[in-house]
């Protein structure tokens, strides 16, 4: 049984953790704003939004990041796409955004969630910009949140004619920054719970030069990275090198705590 000594002091860690966020994202941010400075560091705003720990918003603070990378750029038609986006409330990085901030968009995952307003889509490689098209996105958009615990590099390589501001997108933080690799295309991949999936995040920084993004950084839990328009990244944020980035696995905010190994030893692909 848990003491109530312990459960006091977790409480306590929890709430001045809470306030130190609730200060980057009042204060400091608004500073930056105001006295035109770059933001050096995203994770300074990655934060829960409610005071009391809910699942409801994002998972690991991201809502706290996307709000300040916004902050900095603007937003145009106030537009996301989310992808395994569960049933678009719980660990969403656009429930947020959607509830409280007047945005609009597509949320899509492979289960049902039946009254919830995601669509029941399995998405792979060939037919993502074919549901973009059946669902009306608008060929430019603010955010693009990609989660589907496998193919999301093959997925965001395939989405061609539609460009986002900013992509949010897991990458592997269970296996190391280099080298570039990523799960083989299987258009029927599904995530075993090992930590055989995904890609690797110089995988990201690769395609993401190739089609104009740069990594910001990645959220302190070694979830999610966030990239932005090349042109964006001037005078908004600054930059260091993409390994200097990355964040190892340390799931639930414990430090070490990832998914088992994948004992059969599945092969990766050089990207």
């Amino acid at each position: 049984m848990v003491s109530l000594s312990y459960r006091i002091t977790s409480r306590s860690r929890k709430s001045l953790i809470w306030i130190k966020g609730f200060y980057h994202a009042n204060i400091t941010l608004n500073l930056i704003k105001l006295f035109k400075r770059p933001i050096k560091d995203i994770t300074l705003f990655q934060r829960f939004i409610p005071f009391i720990e809910s699942n409801n918003y994002s998972q690991n603070g991201e809502d706290g990041i996307i709000h300040a990378i916004f902050k900095m750029i603007g937003t145009t038609n106030k537009y996301c796409v989310d992808f395994g986006a569960w049933d678009g409330k719980h660990m969403s990085n656009t429930y947020y955004l959607r509830k409280h901030e007047g945005w609009k968009g597509l949320m899509m995952d492979g289960d049902p969630y039946p009254g919830t307003g995601v669509k029941h889509e399995f998405i792979n490689a060939e037919n993502i910009e074919e549901l973009f098209k059946k669902y009306e996105v608008p060929e430019k958009f603010d955010l693009l949140s990609i989660d589907i615990d496998g193919n999301d590099y093959w997925v965001w390589k395939a989405i061609t004619n539609y460009t986002p501001h900013v992509v949010v997108i897991e990458y592997n933080a269970c296996i190391p920054y280099k080298p570039a690799v990523t799960v083989p295309y299987k258009a029927e991949f599904i995530w075993d719970k090992t930590d055989y999936y995904g890609v690797s995040l110089s995988a990201l920084v690769k395609l993401g030069k190739e089609k104009g993004y740069t990594l910001l950084g990645t959220d302190k839990n070694g979830v999610n990275a966030f990239f932005v328009q090349d042109e964006l990244v001037n005078g908004n944020f600054e930059v260091p090198e993409p390994e200097k980035l990355y964040h190892p696995a340390r799931f639930k905010g414990q430090e070490g705590n990832k998914h088992p190994h994948d004992h059969q030893e599945r092969p990766w692909v050089n990207v």
